[in-house]
């Protein structure tokens, strides 16, 4: 079951400034939510939230100074907060730390916005039906997920190693909310498909074979990778929970850290200690309740 409308809703598009968020933002800015374009260009941020008619936020996530900002403009300006769509990424061909002495993927990937969601728990928790939506990668399923190192530092770094297990972070992080978040926030994570977007502008490679004849044949526009995410924000509540949307297709977990309870507990505490989010307590785990990915 789908909603037709989203009027009376505000959503919060991080990575909105081109792309997958921008493409996001218009369609759920047309379905009648109040859109809040979050994207580390000024120029671009503002050009799409007044395509919208929405309010835009830069904000840099390589910095959790500006993602507190950001949280404190939020919890400022926005009186209620039905959608977050955690969709900022990067996929970087070097290794590069942040201000914040972070690998980079990792932090804009995942530590950042596990930041934000954590600092908009409370407003988040008073939606009568939130959504928090993980913009992830199919490629997940290949990730080394190691709570100790995060950064990679005892690992060769490939730009698709540090990608792989940023977004496997992202749906772990996804699983996790839905064992402590409250029955009526829900989070999902999804696979927008190969896109043809700025994403990949660190290879040439990657970005001339996209745009190639043969490119454009298998990959998505960002019209078309924004539609799961869409999906996810009108669908039932009840038919997100411990799901991943394949592009429109839902399928159970392929990774074997996302359903481990004791593994998500593990990354969100040590994640809380890297970015100083504030506590998300867990009720405890129940017995014999079936999948550990659930509450």
């Amino acid at each position: 079951m789908t909603k037709e409308t989203l009027a009376g809703m505000t959503a919060v598009v991080t990575g909105a400034s081109s792309g997958v968020g921008a493409a996001a933002a218009r369609r759920l800015g047309a379905l009648g939510a109040s859109v809040i374009v979050v994207g580390r260009s000024a120029v671009r941020t503002r050009d799409v939230a007044d395509e919208v008619g929405g309010e835009a936020l830069p904000a840099d996530f390589t910095r959790f100074s500006e993602v507190r900002r950001l949280a404190d403009e939020l919890l400022t300006r926005v009186p209620r907060i039905d959608i977050l769509a955690n969709n900022a990424g990067l996929v970087l061909a070097d290794r590069r730390m942040t201000p914040d002495g972070h690998e980079q993927t990792i932090q804009v990937n995942f530590l950042s916005p596990f930041l934000l969601t954590s600092l908009l728990r409370e407003r988040l928790s008073e939606a009568p039906a939130a959504r928090i939506i993980n913009t992830s990668s199919s490629f997940y399923r290949f990730g080394e997920l190691n709570p100790d190192d995060l950064d990679g530092n005892h690992r060769r770094y490939t730009r698709m190693r540090a990608y792989n297990t940023a977004k496997l972070a992202g749906v772990v992080h996804a699983a996790e909310l839905n064992r402590r978040a409250p029955r009526t926030v829900t989070a999902t994570a999804f696979h927008p498909g190969t896109v043809r977007s700025g994403f990949d502008r660190g290879s040439k490679l990657v970005t001339a074979v996209k745009a190639s004849l043969a490119g454009r044949l298998v990959t998505q526009s960002p019209e078309e990778g924004a539609e799961p995410l869409v999906r996810i924000a009108t669908t039932d509540q009840a038919e997100l929970r411990n799901v991943f949307y394949n592009r429109l297709e839902r399928e159970s977990f392929r990774h074997p850290a996302v359903t481990d309870a004791e593994f998500g507990a593990l990354l969100w505490d040590r994640a809380g200690e890297i970015t100083d989010a504030p506590p998300w307590p867990r009720p405890p785990i129940r017995t014999g309740a079936g999948d550990s990915a659930g509450r």
